[in-house]
């Protein structure tokens, strides 16, 4: 039972990315999960979220860039990144129940 989140990288400012985090376990699928990320030197924080009826959910400060979707056959969610600012640095991790991804890095440069 774990997450497994990838996708990260560096992208110029205005640029996209898009994180995976594939769930193996039976627990996840379905499930509600989310997407957090940690700046340097600062606490983590709640980025988007998709619950188990589809219900979307995000940060003020990435609504309208970001998109959180999933694909049930895969047991994967993703989180498609546009129009990326520097302040979206950090470290993205995925999380579901009490389980954790590892996280991936996203580095935006100006």
């Amino acid at each position: 039972v774990q997450l497994q989140a990838s996708g990260g990288g560096l992208a110029q400012a205005g640029g996209s990315l898009r994180l995976s985090c594939e769930a193996s376990g039976s627990i996840f699928r379905g499930a509600a999960m989310y997407w957090y990320r940690q700046a340097p030197g600062e606490q983590r924080e709640f980025v988007a979220g998709i619950s188990s009826g589809g219900a979307l959910s995000y940060h003020n400060s990435v609504k309208d860039r970001f998109t959180v979707f999933r694909d049930n056959a895969k047991n994967t969610v993703y989180l498609q990144m546009n129009s990326l600012k520097p302040d979206d640095t950090a470290v993205y991790y995925c999380q579901s129940f009490n389980y954790w991804g590892q996280g991936t890095l996203v580095t935006v440069s100006s």
